[in-house]
């Protein structure tokens, strides 16, 4: 009988394809794109991001593919995946609590409200600082570093303060280089 496997804070379970509950590998034909899913979700209201690992038949992890909530409330997520050479592959995914998206939202509801606008503003100036050192690319890392200085000067008025964080090109940047924390991960399945 084998061990019940371990659940991290932000389980990740029922992921898909999986042939007899994973003890045979799926099958693909090498270039072939198919979809892993994958039930995520966590107690409370914040947060959660996911993504797929495959690793190649050498056992060596491709970048990681984000997921998407395949339907808004389903705990649901999804991600397609293409395996480029034939061998046996496997992937996992991993799923973390998402700090900055859940500052987002707050600082979208709270500041307009006017509650907290002083301490909303520096948590967020702590966290882009914190995502900033896992932005590999220099001028991407620049921009998520430029909104945290905003962020935290209080010599500016709270829109000014704001409003570099909040643009479009630094929440793409943060979407791809996500600050994760509390990482879960399934456990592999193979992929022949």
């Amino acid at each position: 009988m084998s061990p019940t496997p371990a659940i991290g804070r932000i389980p990740v379970r029922d992921v898909r394809p999986a042939v007899e509950s994973g003890r045979r590998p799926a099958k693909a034909v090498a270039g072939e794109t198919f979809q892993v899913t994958a039930t995520v979700f966590r107690e409370g209201h914040d947060a959660v991001g996911a993504n797929v690992v495959l690793c190649d038949p050498e056992g060596r992890p491709g970048p990681w593919t984000p997921m998407r909530e395949l339907a808004p409330g389903s705990d649901r997520w999804g991600a397609d995946v293409t395996p480029d050479a034939p061998g046996r592959w496997t992937y996992r995914v991993e799923a973390w609590d998402d700090p900055v998206s859940t500052w987002r939202h707050h600082a979208g509801i709270k500041i307009p409200a006017g509650i907290d606008v002083g301490l909303v503003l520096e948590e967020g100036a702590l966290l882009y600082e914190r995502a900033a050192v896992g932005v590999p690319e220099p001028a991407a890392r620049a921009a998520v570093l430029a909104a945290a200085h905003s962020l935290g000067d209080d010599s500016l008025s709270v829109t000014d303060r704001l409003a570099p964080a909040m643009t479009p090109a630094v929440g793409r940047v943060l979407r791809r280089y996500p600050l994760r924390e509390l990482v879960t991960s399934s456990e592999p399945l193979a992929l022949v």
